[in-house]
């Protein structure tokens, strides 16, 4: 509990979800400091290919700096890359979905409240998985 990035598997984390009922049906909000993380390596890809960064220690680099390009690739990426969400157990299909991730300050996932009911979910503490796959045919 003591970390909000304790995880087993690359690419993915954990967290608390809250309610974020001005989000789209199809959308997530991903706190920043879960999404650089799990996308780091897609950040530092795009940061070399436009000579940005010279390699990827000056790229992590930036990254631990928070430079606004940082945010605006992070952003670039977001836009059509998928997430999946799961909630344990998962006991039916509804139980892992895809959802287009939002960035959002705090520490938690936001979910509209009309999806937690493939989940099971509800907003008193519960906590969710994001997995990000590499590609869009995973």
């Amino acid at each position: 509990r003591e970390t909000l990035l304790g995880k087993r598997v690359d690419y993915s984390g954990r967290s608390v979800i809250v309610v974020g009922p001005s989000l789209s049906l199809h959308r997530c909000g991903l706190p920043r400091e879960i999404a650089i993380e799990l996308f780091q390596a897609f950040v530092i890809r795009d940061l070399i290919r436009k000579h940005l960064a010279s390699n990827i220690g000056v790229a992590k680099s930036q990254i631990r700096k928070k430079k606004p390009i940082v945010w605006e690739i992070l952003q670039e990426i977001l836009d059509d890359h998928p997430v999946l969400l799961n909630r344990a157990p998962t006991l039916h299909r509804l139980g892992i979905q895809a959802f287009l991730p939002v960035l959002v300050e705090g520490r938690a996932i936001c979910l509209h409240p009309l999806v937690c009911k493939g989940f099971n979910a509800d907003f008193d503490g519960d906590q969710m998985a994001v997995h990000v796959p590499l590609s869009l045919e995973a």
